[in-house]
């Protein structure tokens, strides 16, 4: 029986047990609250744990696909967007350095390049056509209709405006339009404006010579292009500009021969001449005998290169080396050397002049209201008889004749560098026997000023071939006559000259080109201009007078021409004043014009001159007289005048140095040119950042102005200290 008790005894302890812990398990407490926390913060916890493995893997994913498209852009891409990128904001430009600029002899600037801006347009980048056109219209001075088309049209690059002046410049920077850009370019200017126009000739908007010297030295006058990468933002604004200095060259400069002042008298006197006496056109050159280097080359009606655009192709035409004429008159001293170089007539031959008329048996030749009989070759030069030149020039021949021509240059270009016309010599085989009468007197062939005017060189210059010179250091080349070949003996050119002196001194046609106390030989021209159809003459002429001074030591060679005059048509008459004032002129500029008085009282020098010659000494004496009374009047009134100016100078500044810094360029080249001083620029840009010699400084004749340029103006500027006088 035990073994059962216990054993019931046992199960009934395990199953109180069990309803105890029942009993605990049901009933609530302190420890059971807190396991509920700690399962939820744990629950929690594991949550946790797996959003940052998500996460984590989450970056991983994007970190990968990140890295593939940096290499997809960078490596698999990269030229493409590269590519894209330079074509968007990255531009070339080609900079050509400035053009070299033209002196004169005695270094004066005839021509110079500045700096300028144009305006160009971008319609691509554009934000807004209508409102950059808006803004943009008032600046450029067009409408708004008619820029707005202009950006509609699909392109990169559109030139607006090209080269405007420096206030409209700023203004388009000012405004930031997006689409709208400066570019640099070079403006030619010419200090001196219509001083020697059409020799010099003009450039065009693309700084290439169009004509003149600026186009026959193009190639060494305009400087080198550079290719520069600009990079630019959005609104065309430069970020970048990365040129290379040394590369970007300024073109050679070139000295002519000219002299300034002796091209002002030219011009000068030559502009009156003109005006008075109704010609078409006119034109003065001067040479130096010595060198044969050409002094001055004027042209009247005048031509300022400035404004090129202004002035039609009959105003800028080069007309002394590119229109061909028949010389007239002035061509009689070179037949006359001809024939006394072969001997065929002394000063002293006698020559029937056919009473004024020679009826050929081609046709009539006359003197023009004259009837001479017999003549001697010296008469034939100073009344210049057309019968007693064309029998002189039957008695040369054409072959003779031709040959002379052909070795002084005429048929051919002088080469002195520039356009210039050949003029017409034609084969002596074509040469009729009325062809050589009639250009022994000047027609049957036409020639150029500059050939007319080397012809006169070579005659004044003891007959040796010398070219003549346009550019400093740079002799002319002539392609058949070699420089240094004797043509005329010196005999004979010393009495070709005593010929033309009794032209001017004797009796002859020129007595208005005397100069009082200076030795002249001239010979006067009419040249008769050929009708238009062809058929004959018209009653148009050319008025000439070729010069050399002084006669028994020839310095210069002055030619003139004057051409369709409607006052007189006679070269005496209206050409050789002309030669008159700018010889004497010139001689006193160079100071070779001696003061002369005429001895009228000495009895031996009365005994030997003819009543003619003792009344025209008596004429030159008045004008000596007048001439000098004139000379102190005016050296009076210029005194006056000088110390007037000086107290308003003194008071204004003007005889100071003014204050450039923040000047535009071109503000700055009227403000020295005004003051006499021809400013030298050092740098790039539009406005004067410093100057040399400073604000106040003194101005005298040898006064000089260096500036130094900048792209923006300065911050501020300095006031001009007072004067120290």
């Amino acid at each position: 029986m035990r073994p059962n008790s216990s054993s019931s005894s046992s199960r009934m302890s395990s199953g109180r047990r069990r309803t105890n812990r029942r009993i605990i398990q049901s009933q609530p407490s302190a420890s059971q609250g807190k396991g509920l926390f700690s399962r939820l913060r744990a629950r929690w916890r594991w949550l946790l744990g797996q959003r940052f493995h998500y996460a984590a893997a989450l970056f991983v994913v994007c970190w990968v696909l990140l890295w593939f498209r940096a290499f997809e852009v960078q490596v698999l891409l990269g030229p493409v967007y590269s590519d894209m990128a330079e074509r968007q904001h990255t531009y070339t430009e080609v900079i050509e350095g400035a053009r070299g600029s033209i002196l004169d002899r005695n270094g004066r600037v005839l021509a110079r390049s500045v700096a300028c801006q144009s305006v160009y347009a971008n319609p691509r980048v554009m934000e807004d056509i209508n409102d950059a056109a808006k803004r943009l219209a008032p600046l450029l001075h067009r409408s708004e209709a008619d820029l707005a088309s202009v950006f509609r049209k699909n392109k990169a690059f559109i030139w607006l405006e090209r080269k405007v002046d420096d206030a409209t410049a700023t203004a388009i920077q000012k405004e930031g339009i997006p689409g709208i850009g400066l570019s640099r370019e070079f403006e030619r200017v010419y200090p001196y404006r219509h001083l020697a126009g059409q020799l010099l000739g003009f450039v065009g908007v693309d700084s290439h010579g169009l004509e003149g010297v600026e186009l026959a030295y193009d190639d060494r006058l305009r400087g080198t292009s550079v290719k520069s990468r600009v990079s630019r933002n959005a609104a065309e604004q430069i970020l970048n500009n990365e040129r290379d200095a040394a590369a970007e060259q300024r073109g050679e400069d070139i000295t002519l021969t000219l002299d300034v002042q002796v091209q002002f008298i030219a011009e000068d006197v030559l502009a009156d001449a003109v005006r008075s006496s109704g010609a078409r056109w006119g034109g003065v050159l001067v040479s130096e005998v010595a060198t044969g280097e050409i002094l001055a080359w004027a042209q009247y009606p005048f031509f300022n290169p400035n404004n090129y655009r202004e002035a039609s192709s009959s105003i800028y035409r080069n007309r002394l080396a590119g229109d061909s004429l028949e010389p007239g008159s002035t061509f009689k001293p070179i037949l006359m050397a001809a024939a006394l170089e072969e001997k065929l007539v002394t000063p002293n031959t006698k020559i029937f002049c056919e009473n004024g008329v020679w009826r050929t048996r081609y046709a009539p030749i006359r003197d023009d209201t004259h009837a001479y009989g017999e003549l001697t070759a010296t008469e034939i030069i100073s009344r210049s008889s057309n019968i007693g030149m064309a029998k002189i020039g039957l008695m040369l021949g054409a072959q003779k004749f031709h040959s002379y021509l052909d070795r002084l240059g005429f048929g051919q270009r002088t080469g002195i560098g520039i356009h210039e016309s050949r003029g017409i010599l034609r084969s002596p085989r074509d040469w009729s026997e009325l062809d050589l009468m009639s250009t022994s007197f000047g027609q049957s062939l036409s020639v150029t000023g500059i050939q007319m005017l080397q012809a006169y060189t070579i005659l004044a210059d003891g007959g040796e071939f010398r070219p003549l010179s346009l550019v400093m250091d740079e002799p002319g080349q002539n392609t058949t006559s070699a420089a240094g070949q004797r043509i005329f003996s010196k005999r004979t050119t010393r009495t070709v000259l005593k010929m033309m002196e009794e032209t001017v001194d004797g009796n002859g046609t020129g007595t208005r080109a005397r100069i009082p106390g200076v030795r002249v030989a001239g010979k006067t021209g009419t040249a008769q201009k050929a009708d238009h159809s062809g058929k004959g003459y018209s009653r148009k002429r050319l008025a000439s007078f070729g010069g050399i001074v002084p006669a028994d030591d020839p310095r210069y060679v002055i030619y003139v021409m004057l051409d369709e005059p409607t006052t007189t048509g006679y070269g005496g008459a209206i050409a050789a004043p002309v030669f008159q004032k700018v010889a004497s002129r010139t001689l006193a500029y160079n100071g070779y014009l001696p003061d002369v008085t005429f001895a009228l009282a000495e009895k031996e020098q009365e005994r030997n001159l003819t009543p003619a010659q003792l009344a025209q000494r008596k004429k030159d004496a008045i004008y000596l007289a007048n001439l000098a009374k004139y000379r102190a009047e005016k050296a009076k009134k210029e005194r006056e005048r000088a110390q007037k100016m000086a107290g308003k100078a003194s008071a204004s500044g003007v005889n100071v140095m003014p204050n450039l810094r923040g000047l535009t360029l071109r503000k700055t080249i009227e403000t020295c040119v005004a003051r006499g001083i021809v400013p030298t620029m050092e740098g790039n840009g539009t406005f004067v950042l410093r100057q040399s010699p400073p604000p106040g400084t003194r101005i005298t004749d040898d006064s000089t102005c260096t500036v130094w340029l900048t792209d923006t103006p300065p911050l501020s500027e300095a006031k001009t200290p007072p004067s120290k006088e």
